[in-house]
């Protein structure tokens, strides 16, 4: 176990160098700002980490922008605030370049790419959802719905404070299981660039027993997945295929408690 722990507290340590630049179309003075610049940890979500960024930005806008949400952009395409900010990285930048350069809008809210997010609130919302949903897959929803609300409210406050302690006090109890059977089925994200993620039920050993490895889901879910070149991301690494893929799922799922993998195609690497 102490060995897990470490592999643990390395994915909750990860953090992505950020660059955010005010869009040109919304600067309202004469000279553009000074671009922000931040370590984000990976586990955490845009809204959550961005309340400086915006406070820097509002003396540089009209009052009647500042009243709006600010939304990101990478290369062009919108960010979805609602996915992990370790999975937008790898699924559009990779640490190709870095820091990742960002652009804040405060204006043109690209609204049929984005959800509205007006508050902490809603952020908390779709988390706690999120967590759920995992469990109803890992243990027909057995272990969350029995935690009372206070251990709820630990779990987001952890991840809000970036406190590991806090966080996986509670958490360790939502990753438990047997060694023989392990979870009923893996929660996980597979993310394509361009494309809605592809989500369906897998289980962690076949009838006969054998452990279900990263290749075998790739294998089902995308059969053209063996592209040399083609690359596959968790947590900003990537994982040997033979990796089975209940240990993926203990070890380095996101917060909300699904694995979050990144296909990347040769073309876009």
């Amino acid at each position: 176990m102490a060995e897990d722990r470490e592999i643990l507290r390395e994915v909750w340590d990860g953090r992505v160098p950020v660059c955010v630049q005010l869009a040109s179309e919304d600067c309202n003075t004469l000279s553009a700002p000074d671009p922000y610049y931040l370590m984000v940890p990976r586990l955490s979500y845009f809204p959550l980490v961005m309340e400086k960024v915006r406070k820097h930005f509002l003396r540089f806008i009209t009052t009647e922008l500042s009243e709006s949400e600010m939304w990101l952009e990478s290369d062009g395409t919108p960010l979805k605030w609602h996915y992990p900010v370790g999975v937008l990285f790898d699924l559009h930048c990779g640490g190709s370049a870095l820091p990742w350069n960002l652009t804040a809008h405060f204006s043109h809210f690209p609204e049929h790419e984005l959800i509205k997010c007006s508050s902490r609130e809603v952020v908390e919302s779709h988390f706690l959802s999120s967590l759920k949903e995992a469990d109803g897959l890992k243990h027909r929803g057995q272990i969350i719905t029995n935690m009372q609300s206070k251990d709820h409210k630990q779990l987001w406050m952890g991840l809000c404070n970036d406190k590991f302690d806090q966080f996986w006090a509670i958490n360790r109890k939502l990753m438990e299981s047997t060694p023989e059977e392990g979870f009923k089925h893996i929660p996980f994200r597979l993310h394509i660039p361009c494309q809605p993620p592809i989500q369906k039920l897998v289980r962690p050993l076949t009838d006969d027993g054998r452990k279900v490895t990263l290749g075998d889901l790739l294998q089902e879910f995308l059969p053209d997945s063996s592209n040399e070149g083609d690359r596959v991301v968790i947590q900003g690494i990537e994982a040997p295929r033979e990796t089975p893929v209940q240990w993926l799922s203990e070890h380095l799922s996101h917060p909300d408690n699904f694995l979050h993998i990144c296909y990347i195609p040769t073309q876009m690497s």
